[in-house]
């Protein structure tokens, strides 16, 4: 039995393996730190109310780092 068919094709197997995962997707987009771009958020929206701000506050008093 011939093992150099098997090797050969053992051998491009894993060479597609290791290949496939250097893929970069073009449609990546960059933003510059901080800059919220996306899509409208409706959690924006509720912290303009002052009311839920207020229930945040009472919340999350004493767990915060500083």
């Amino acid at each position: 039995m011939n093992k150099r068919p098997l090797l050969v094709t053992a051998a491009a197997l894993a060479l597609a393996v290791m290949l496939s995962g250097c893929y970069e997707s073009p449609d990546a987009r960059f933003f510059e730190a901080g800059e919220y771009r996306g899509a409208d958020d409706p959690l924006l929206v509720m912290l303009e109310d002052p009311e839920f701000r207020e229930e945040l506050n009472r919340r999350f008093d004493g767990q915060r780092d500083r």
